[in-house]
């Protein structure tokens, strides 16, 4: 499959809703948690398969702000999860030149937590390689209702005009302002819906769902995704005989 894969036509930013960890556990008539530990492995391969085709930006949906009302324990195992892995991992990252970005609610995750997030930031600042966004504590809509509220702040200090609020502005004050736009999200598991991922920055994103678990989701599957975006047609507002 990887050698169907046009290098000319990858996507910059690839970012992937990574679902069905819960219900892959449950199937195997195991806990939840047990799903989310696989996920991480899939995740691994995935950055890694990524990295190696060229891909220059992963963003994973790892924590969404609606995760908070899931109950305590399984909120608590997660958050005991990250750190494992960020500990496990961190070394290997690093060596493989990948720049770690979080884009969310920081604020929110556990001191120890955050802590963590912001030594593996702070390590692999420099990488030159795939840029791995991390939302964590993330929503679409906290992100723009966030960016307003930083917006009006500054016109209200008259550091901006009310004239000066274009979209290229807006996107300035979104957690994801360094980062282009993704042209494909993928999502595992069957479900059809973006659930709050990256909402602004969707606008001309190709979708692609398949009914794969995520810990089943694996590189070959990660190559159908990019192939399939290569079949499409990216008119971006204009029309067929505008591209030829």
């Amino acid at each position: 499959m990887k050698e169907k894969i046009n290098i000319e036509k990858l996507p910059k930013h690839v970012a992937i809703i990574m679902d069905g960890n819960g219900r892959w556990a449950k199937a195997k008539g195991q806990n939840r948690l047990f799903g989310h530990s696989a996920g991480v492995e899939t995740l691994k391969n995935i950055l890694r398969c990524a990295g190696n085709i060229g891909i220059k930006y992963l963003t994973v949906y790892a924590f969404s702000t609606e995760n908070w009302n899931r109950p305590q324990d399984e909120v608590s195992g997660l958050m005991t999860i990250l750190l494992d892995a960020i500990k496990s991992e961190i070394e290997e990252i690093h060596k493989s030149d990948v720049r770690i970005n979080v884009i969310g609610d920081i604020q929110k995750l556990p001191q120890n937590v955050q802590s963590r997030i912001n030594d593996a930031i702070e390590l692999t600042k420099n990488n030159k390689g795939i840029t791995f966004n991390i939302a964590l504590s993330y929503g679409g809509r906290w992100d723009i209702v966030n960016a307003v509220m930083d917006i009006a702040e500054d016109y209200k200090q008259d550091k901006i005009n009310k004239t000066d609020i274009t979209e290229n502005l807006f996107s300035t004050y979104l957690s994801t302002k360094n980062i282009p736009d993704p042209e494909l999200i993928i999502r595992t598991s069957g479900e059809l819906r973006l659930s709050g991922f990256l909402l602004y920055e969707s606008v001309y994103s190709e979708l692609y769902f398949t009914d794969v678990y995520w810990p089943d989701f694996s590189e070959e599957d990660f190559y159908k995704a990019i192939i399939d975006y290569q079949n499409r047609e990216r008119r971006l507002g204009k029309i067929s005989e505008q591209l030829k």
